[in-house]
């Protein structure tokens, strides 16, 4: 029977477009949702978007939309990031859904019932841009360190609250019981230290006379619930909670990936939340870091802003796909210039894993007249422990949430290969052919080893060296029939 996998982005605002930094989560998550799929494993996607809160309402204003009409189009604009990546997604949840606005309902009755909601006034700094309440010590010069440009508000009105602070003690219990719950180590580290410092109640809702863009309160329709809340429990109504338990029993806890900024409303508010609703808590949270643009924060003021569309039109869409997951380390932050991405998509594309491409080709063409068999009794030993440590850290650094290590491994397995050509001279043992066809062999078993590798990172390439091959992109038959080489270049160089 096969396992059950499940991994889910976080849902971007719809207050502006599709931006480099979420196109860097989508394929990072699809990197494991794939390998996942390779695996055997019954794997469910999500992604989707976060459609109320104050400055959604705001921008739908701005532009003379209603909210609804403005989180329609840009959820499509989402849908079409994620296929223009190329990204396996299996569900797409809105928070504007039927199906979650009830889920949310459901789960708000849950922990009402169990004492962890009340009512209260309060007055607090307040940053749109963060749909956060902000203390003294968050904010930089009066301002938030991520939205500077965005005045800091007041806010003084009566709100329903969420009992945070009763869940210091378990969340730290369950941080202890689960040592790789959050990676990267220091992300863990960082929220621990959070919850040690304590945690103080937060509110769930607003006035529905002041914002009336969000899911009701159930009982009480002069509130709305807090974009936070609502939010967070897209996780499980994309499952079908609370209305298919055995779609939710199956693959729920899942994986959740998500950026720095979002480390204490996944690793933290969301657990307490599940806690006081009663149920298993995320299997996992995985964080990643923020893209400059040229060693400077993206910021539409400075003109910096990356289309990733625009980048996918341009270049394709496995090299982008290639520069976010080699170029950005998966925990910390990276950086992005055109002329570092031209660069690497020459020298690893283009002269590495194409060149190398083409020259086995046409080594096949010149002695073999394109159509080669292979068979696994001439593969020598030092080319399989070559496979076979690659794989080892193939999977170790993808479970471990190091996508660019393990990328970076597929691409020294190339350089092995070059340098076996190198040293073995097939274009000079043409009146040796016992010889040439070992060689022959090995090179096209490493090929299609990382053919097989660069399935989850980039898969139309994977899928465009299997037919160079002509060889079965599942496995199939390898050693049954020969390969027939359809020539072709695969990265045209820039």
């Amino acid at each position: 029977m096969n396992k059950k996998f499940y991994i889910t982005s976080s849902l971007p605002y719809i207050n502006s477009d599709p931006h480099l930094g979420f196109a860097l989560e989508l394929v990072q998550a699809d990197v494991i949702a794939r390998y996942h799929q390779l695996s055997g494993d019954d794997v469910i996607f999500n992604t989707g978007t976060d459609e109320h809160g104050l400055k959604v309402y705001r921008r739908a204003e701005e532009v003379g939309k209603s909210p609804k009409s403005y989180a329609d189009e840009y959820a499509e604009k989402f849908k079409n990031l994620a296929k223009t990546l190329n990204i396996s997604i299996t569900h797409f949840i809105r928070t504007t859904d039927e199906r979650h606005k009830r889920a949310a309902q459901v789960f708000w009755e849950r922990c009402f019932k169990n004492g962890d909601i009340y009512k209260a006034k309060y007055k607090i700094k307040y940053c749109v841009g963060c749909e956060l309440e902000k203390t003294e010590s968050e904010l930089e010069n009066g301002c938030c360190p991520l939205h500077p440009n965005l005045p800091i508000e007041e806010i003084e009105e009566e709100n329903y609250f969420f009992k945070f602070s009763k869940y210091q003690k378990p969340l730290l219990k369950f941080y202890e019981n689960n040592p790789n719950f959050v990676i990267p180590d220091f992300r863990f580290n960082e929220i621990k230290r959070f919850v040690e410092g304590g945690l103080k109640d937060f509110s769930i809702s607003r006035l529905a006379s002041k914002l009336p863009w969000g899911v009701s309160v159930p009982g009480d329709h002069d509130h709305v619930m807090f974009v936070w809340f609502d939010a967070l429990i897209n996780y499980i109504s994309t499952l079908g909670w609370p209305d298919d338990e055995k779609i939710f029993s199956e693959f729920w806890p899942g994986v959740q990936i998500a950026g720095k900024d979002n480390l204490r409303q996944q690793s933290a508010m969301w657990q307490a939340m599940l806690m006081s609703a009663g149920l298993p808590n995320s299997r996992q949270i995985l964080i990643h870091g923020f893209i400059t643009v040229d060693g400077q924060k993206i910021s539409k003021s400075l003109g910096n802003v990356i289309d990733p569309f625009h980048l996918v039109k341009k270049y394709g869409v496995d090299p982008v796909r290639y520069y976010l997951l080699r170029e950005i380390p998966s925990h910390e932050d990276g950086d992005f210039s055109y002329q570092k991405f031209e660069a690497r998509y020459n020298a690893d594309l283009a002269n590495n894993l194409g060149n190398l491409v083409s020259r086995v080709v046409a080594l096949i063409e010149k002695f073999f007249n394109g159509s080669f068999a292979y068979s696994r009794k001439f593969v020598l030993k030092e080319v399989d422990d070559k496979v076979i440590d690659t794989w080892k850290k193939y999977n170790e650094n993808i479970n471990n949430f190091k996508l660019y290590i393990a990328l970076e491994s597929v691409f020294s397995l190339a350089d092995f290969v070059n340098l076996y050509i190198d040293e073995n001279k097939p274009w000079a043992l043409s009146e040796n052919p016992e010889r040439l066809n070992v060689v022959i062999t090995n090179l096209v078993v490493i090929l299609l080893n990382i053919a097989w590798f660069l399935k989850p990172f980039l898969p139309e390439t994977s899928d465009r060296i299997f037919e160079v091959l002509g060889a079965d992109k599942n496995g199939n038959s390898w050693e049954e029939k020969p390969f027939k080489v359809k020539p072709q270049i695969l990265f045209p160089k820039i």
